[in-house]
């Protein structure tokens, strides 16, 4: 039963990938893969059309990238602030915080950062309020759950020897616990980063909501901008024959990228050890 269960999971990777490229390798021939992958304008109602999602590749870098800078350091150290760090009582009101947060549905997170992110962004920062700070500082916070969860798990998982083997050696609580219950957990650390990072560059709902939508490159720092998710999104609805098909192929640059990321991550980790 077990080894089904894994071969069902491992067939459902097997037929995305299969159906993604499939249906989005034949538009990528077509519009030409440089011309497509590198092409700065996204006009597919135009004659004739243009299939360029350079822009939207960036604007998915830009934004994850702002949700890393965000997110990973208030994760990684509210994670050890949980493990070694909280009083039991107030343990007991932080982590079902944490929990809670996980729960929420992306579409209310986008709906709380259009309602309170974005016209605080509007008074203080100028624009309209729809940009690139506003959905890198909202998928921050979503990434938050998943970020502290794994990473105090692995924390937790650390042998208590570690930890008082450093005291017994003269160090004090805090450098006991960062230089040496930390480290020994990096492994589960990098993965929490890695998961977290899937799933701020594989947002849709809340970045459509925040950061613009604008199919030209990211000018900055309060500027709109789209994503590839974001653009898949927006368009299927209506999209039809090459355009239905380019927007399947963006998925397949989507793929690829996620699993670039992971990749490097992997490498990283590697390394390490």
């Amino acid at each position: 039963v077990f080894f089904l269960s894994a071969l069902t999971s491992v067939l459902a990777v097997a037929l995305i990938c299969v159906f993604l490229f499939a249906s989005g390798m034949p538009a990528i021939k077509e519009i030409g893969f440089f011309d497509f992958v590198l092409g700065m304008k996204w006009k597919p109602v135009n004659t004739p059309p243009s299939f360029g999602i350079f822009p939207m590749i960036i604007g998915s870098i830009y934004v994850t990238a702002g949700a890393f800078i965000v997110g990973v350091p208030i994760g990684i150290f509210t994670a050890v602030f949980l493990a070694k760090f909280c009083p039991a009582r107030l343990r007991r009101i932080l982590k079902p915080a944490v929990e809670l947060l996980a729960g929420i549905p992306s579409v209310v997170y986008g709906f709380f950062g259009l309602m309170v992110f974005v016209p605080f962004v509007r008074q203080h920062f100028g624009g309209d309020g729809t940009s690139l700070l506003t959905a890198s500082v909202l998928l921050g916070i979503m990434i938050l759950p998943t970020i502290i969860t794994v990473s105090k798990t692995s924390l937790d998982a650390v042998p208590q020897s570690y930890y008082e083997g450093s005291l017994a050696l003269g160090a004090t609580h805090e450098r006991s616990v960062f230089c040496a219950v930390l480290p020994a957990a990096k492994s589960g650390v990098m993965s929490a980063v890695i998961l977290g990072v899937g799933r701020a560059i594989g947002e849709t709902m809340a970045v459509v909501m925040v950061a613009g939508n604008q199919t030209w490159m990211p000018k900055g720092l309060f500027q709109g901008l789209r994503t590839m998710t974001s653009n898949i999104v927006i368009e299927m609805g209506y999209a039809a024959d090459l355009h239905r098909e380019a927007l399947i192929a963006t998925g397949v640059v989507l793929f690829v990228f996620i699993l670039l990321i992971n990749l490097c991550f992997s490498l990283v980790k590697g390394g390490e050890k």
